[in-house]
């Protein structure tokens, strides 16, 4: 049988032959010095090495050397996806390369998958889940300021060349829009994966948990150690996840230099924690997991989960029967 044809490149976001006016180009100086310029006709762009006319980039194929008109040499490539999302234009913060490149590992996200995804601040992230699920998946993403959503319809759009045919972009709050009968089927049930990057995550587990088939995957992305605790404990407390897992990555370059092998002396450190957990099938509860916690893991003043969060049953997360008996099996994992 003929094979299925080939997807279209410019949904990867993958633009081949000769550079375009309108397209994004990278120019690299002999210091590594990096310049992103969006080429149009009769245009310049001026360096502390003199300038470099865009009329002389369009038509060429990239992987080029251009001289500026004072001497300067620069190197000339469109950015790869890594690239163009850290200097791409920001309402919000960004998701790192590092840290998306896990969610889309991590996460599972696969080709025609249906991905939930919120909030979508500027974009970073929503490429590279549009990349990984392709043409035949959705990407449901979910944006409650209309400033950083219009930012990530610029920056998305002008990645992929176009309007992506599995992107869709929601202005509002995702629990509401969730919960609205009157949405979109596609944005309120059988999502194949949830990924939240938002700052009160904790607050949209229940109604996440609807939208997510059985075996389907959350990953929420947050900053900081407070986040992370909350996050994992309403997900305990909710009884229909797994474990939660949870891990951040740091990324250090080395210079190579003849004998001069060395750790770099910059290296991308802290950016966010990663939380993944499993949906259970519904009536059914992952089993208790049997550790203790360390001696004051859970201090005097620890009311269990906050008001918005799931109610815990008997025995578990936030009671006085579960801190008092550890021998029922251990519910917060220690």
């Amino acid at each position: 049988m003929p094979a299925e044809p080939v997807d279209d490149p410019a949904w990867a976001g993958v633009r081949r032959g000769p550079l375009q006016a309108g397209e994004w180009v990278r120019l690299t100086d002999t210091k590594g010095r990096r310049h992103n310029i969006n080429l149009e006709p009769g245009g310049r762009f001026f360096t502390n090495r003199g300038s470099i006319d865009h009329d002389d980039l369009i038509g060429r194929p990239e992987g080029f050397t251009v001289a500026s008109s004072a001497g300067g040499e620069y190197l000339v490539f469109r950015p790869l996806l890594n690239e163009f999302t850290v200097s791409m234009p920001r309402g919000a913060a960004v998701v790192y390369p590092k840290d998306a490149g896990q969610i889309v590992a991590l996460a599972d996200i696969f080709p025609g998958a249906r991905v939930l995804e919120a909030g979508a601040g500027s974009g970073a992230l929503s490429c590279a889940l549009l990349r990984a699920v392709g043409p035949r998946g959705v990407v449901s993403s979910f944006e409650r300021r209309a400033d950083f959503a219009e930012v990530a319809v610029a920056n998305v759009t002008q990645f992929f060349a176009g309007k992506h045919p599995a992107w869709r972009m929601t202005v509002g709050d995702l629990v509401t829009s969730l919960q609205d009968p009157s949405g979109e089927a596609d944005t309120r049930a059988d999502m194949d994966r949830a990924v939240l990057d938002m700052l009160a995550p904790w607050e949209c587990v229940a109604a996440v948990a609807e939208a997510l088939v059985p075996g389907g995957v959350l990953c929420s992305y947050v900053a900081t150690t407070t986040q992370l605790g909350r996050v994992v404990e309403t997900l305990r407390a909710h009884g229909g996840f797994t474990e939660p897992h949870c891990w951040e990555s740091l990324v250090r370059d080395w210079h190579v230099e003849g004998l001069a092998i060395r750790p770099s002396h910059k290296m991308i450190g802290h950016t966010g924690f990663l939380v993944t957990a499993r949906r259970m099938a519904p009536g059914e509860r992952a089993p208790t997991k049997k550790r203790r916690p360390a001696p004051g893991a859970y201090g005097v003043d620890y009311q269990g989960p906050r008001p918005g969060d799931v109610p815990p049953q008997a025995g578990e997360a936030g009671t006085e029967e579960a801190r008092t008996e550890p021998s029922r099996g251990e519910p917060y994992g220690g």
